[in-house]
C-alpha cells in the first residue's frame, strides 16, 4: 500500500482488511459454476470490511464509529462462514481456508479491541476465543460426515 493520505489508511486493521480483499479476489477468480453465488456474497462481504472501517473512522461520535466497526466485524465473521461453506463444497483447499481464517481472526480481534477502547464494551480476544471453544462442543457431526 502507498503512503497514507487519509486517517483510516493509517489503521493496521484497515491495511490488513485491504490485503484480505486482494486475497479474496485472487481466490474468487478460481470459483465458477455452482460456487458463483457464494463467490459473489464473499466478495461483497470482503469489500464491506475496509469500507465500514473507513466510514466508521471518519465519524465524529463514538456511537457512530462503533456502529460501523461492528458492521465490519460482522462482515469478517460472514467471510469466515463463507470459507466454511466453500471448504465443505470442496471449492477451496484446507490450506487456503486456514490461511484466510487466521487472517480473519486477526482482523476480528483488532476490530473488537477498537470497539472496546471506544465503548468500554468487554469483547476482548480471550473472551472471544473461549466463547467459540465452548460452542465447538455443542456441535456433533452426523455419522454421514
Amino acid at each position: 500500500m502507498t503512503e497514507p493520505i487519509f486517517d483510516h489508511e493509517r489503521l493496521d486493521v484497515y491495511r490488513l482488511s485491504i490485503d484480505y480483499v486482494a486475497f479474496s479476489y485472487d481466490l474468487a477468480k478460481t470459483l465458477a459454476g455452482t460456487n458463483r453465488h457464494a463467490r459473489d456474497q464473499w466478495i461483497r462481504a470482503a469489500q464491506s470490511i475496509p469500507l465500514n472501517i473507513a466510514e466508521g473512522n471518519g465519524k465524529q461520535s463514538l456511537k457512530n464509529k462503533n456502529r460501523y466497526f461492528k458492521i465490519a466485524r460482522g462482515s469478517v465473521l460472514e467471510c469466515a462462514s463463507i470459507h466454511d461453506v466453500l471448504r465443505v463444497c470442496d471449492a477451496i483447499t484446507d490450506d487456503a481456508n486456514q490461511l484466510s481464517k487466521s487472517n480473519l481472526k486477526r482482523i476480528v480481534s483488532m476490530l473488537s479491541r477498537l470497539i472496546q477502547r471506544t465503548t468500554g464494551e468487554s469483547e476482548d480476544r480471550i473472551e472471544y476465543e473461549y466463547e467459540y471453544r465452548d460452542a465447538e462442543y455443542e456441535y456433533e457431526p452426523s455419522a454421514e460426515s
